[in-house]
């Protein structure tokens, strides 16, 4: 199991900067590879599979520990994608873990934590058809079933909404207490326009405001 390898991005130290959890220093492990191509993706150099180097689970497990964390972030790319995710959880099983997936693939009892979804709108996809391959409401279904969960949804403009209604209308079986509205934004300035709408819709929905502290940390360099 030690030995298996899966090709990694990137593994960092940072502040988790989005959902439930944001705001909590946690390690980042980034794997390498993801089906989708989102108009907004701001991690492209980890779209390829190719991207990165292979490390062995006992590799990335060593790096992790030199941080000493509470708090392990399992992200992409898109991981659920990794055939060897599984072993990579059950080696970190001692950490609180993150998991972070568009959910478009589903993988039964891995030892996650939480499982950080983050389904994809129309406003990420590059054509209408995408909607086929970016959004999968079964798979959905499955996650939130099995999981402890929360549901992150980025909105760029007021008719979002529509579309957040109509996916957790499709699943069901979702609490709206775990549903996140966080503002489509590449940069500070873009956040900042943005979140008065997405804080007003989540007002009336009954929604939860999910800050991107990154964006923030990434300006304002600290003194």
């Amino acid at each position: 199991m030690q030995n298996a390898e899966i090709k990694i991005s990137e593994i960092f130290y940072s502040i988790q900067g989005e959902g439930l959890l944001a705001g909590r220093p946690s390690v980042f492990i980034r794997l390498a590879g993801c089906p989708l191509r989102c108009k907004f993706c701001d991690t492209n150099y980890a779209l390829d599979s190719s991207a990165g180097k292979k490390m062995t689970i006992a590799e990335i497990k060593e790096q992790v520990k030199k941080y000493k964390p509470k708090y392990i972030v399992i992200t992409g790319g898109e991981p659920m994608i990794s055939p060897d995710l599984p072993l990579l959880c059950k080696s970190l099983k001692n950490f609180h873990i993150t998991i972070e997936t568009s959910g478009i693939k589903f993988l039964p009892r891995l030892k996650c934590n939480l499982m950080s979804i983050g389904p994809k709108l129309s406003n990420a996809y590059l054509k209408k058809s995408d909607k086929k391959r970016y959004l999968k409401i079964d798979h959905l279904k499955k996650l939130i079933k099995e999981y402890d969960y929360q549901l992150k949804f980025v909105v760029e403009k007021a008719k979002d909404i529509a579309e957040v209604k109509q996916i957790i209308e499709e699943i069901k079986t979702v609490d709206c207490s775990k549903v996140l509205l966080m503002p489509q934004a590449k940069n500070l300035s873009q956040y900042l326009n943005r979140s008065p709408l997405v804080a007003r819709l989540c007002k009336e929905n009954g929604f939860t405001f999910s800050p991107r502290l990154q964006l923030v940390f990434g300006e304002i360099k600290p003194v």
